[in-house]
């Protein structure tokens, strides 16, 4: 397969939206500026801002969700994929997406923190006959 990788730096430009597709995946979304910078005559100038849509999957669309906000810089790599819909008129229409394997804060523009996930705790069913032992008790050695 042939994908069109990228990484790039930006801000976000609006709040991230969480959604549920009908099997329950998560995906997020959001808005990433890019604004390329050139030196040019000794002085830096802003190029035009280039803006990303970007979508995350499953549980980074969960991580982006609960830790990127408005404003923040990020730090975005993922696919370059192109999106083809008929529109209510009968027209097609195409638009170009990141769909990102990492989304980070940009930390050569500030601080963050790290915190894992809670992980979901495994329930232990009580049992209680047949041999079967009940939560809290050890197996004797034979």
């Amino acid at each position: 397969m042939n994908d069109t990788l990228i990484t790039f730096s930006g801000w976000v430009g609006g709040n991230v939206e969480l959604a549920r597709t009908t099997t329950g995946a998560a995906v997020a979304t959001l808005r990433v500026g890019s604004t390329p910078r050139r030196l040019k005559d000794g002085a830096w100038e802003d190029q035009e801002t280039i803006w990303y849509s970007v979508k995350a999957w499953r549980a980074l669309a969960e991580n982006v969700a609960a830790s990127v906000r408005r404003g923040q810089p990020v730090l975005v790599a993922g696919r370059l994929v192109a999106e083809t819909w008929d529109k209510p008129d009968g027209t097609s229409a195409t638009r170009h997406v990141v769909v990102a394997t990492s989304i980070g804060h940009d930390l050569a523009r500030g601080r963050a923190e790290f915190s894992r996930p809670a992980r979901p705790e495994v329930v232990e069913e009580v049992a209680g006959e047949e041999g079967q032992r009940e939560e809290g008790q050890r197996e004797e050695a034979a």
